[in-house]
């Protein structure tokens, strides 16, 4: 693969520790959750890092496929629900991914063909893939 771009971030101190962009548009504490044995701190952790860059990139490529199918949506919203939990297989642990995905303008079936078709196409889905279990999860939107 010929990189288009290349994100650098460096940690110091794992999970209790910190992290900068090399840019330094990023730079947080990290703070292990209660339910992992930590503090609970006000630091984020790698696994909402990981939710928010997954649905980012998600909604993008479902933007790119319904743009590509002559598809116009009116409102989107992609929720990434990131799970860590055991491994039986090796004792240590492993991730699993829901993705909540909500459209409007398209008939369930559409949003369920675009959602699968976007998971298809998306740069972290394929990075995933075989890896960990990811669930799509199309919701309808709420009217308001």
């Amino acid at each position: 693969m010929k990189a288009l771009y290349t994100a650098t971030a460096t940690v110091r101190g794992g999970r209790e520790g910190s992290f900068e962009s090399s840019d330094g548009a990023l730079k947080h504490n990290l703070s292990m959750p209660r339910e992992l044995g930590g503090s609970g701190g006000t630091g984020t952790n790698p696994e909402q890092l990981f939710a928010a860059g997954y649905g980012a990139c998600y909604e993008s490529a479902l933007a790119n496929v319904a743009r590509k199918e002559g598809v116009k949506l009116q409102d989107v919203e992609v929720t990434s629900n990131v799970s860590i939990g055991k491994d039986e297989s090796d004792g240590g642990f492993k991730l699993s991914v829901r993705l909540d995905v909500k459209m409007s303008g398209v008939d369930h079936d559409k949003a369920e063909d675009l959602a699968k078709k976007a998971h298809d196409f998306c740069p972290y889905s394929k990075a995933t893939r075989g890896n960990i279990e990811v669930e799509l999860n199309v919701l309808e939107m709420s009217r308001q």
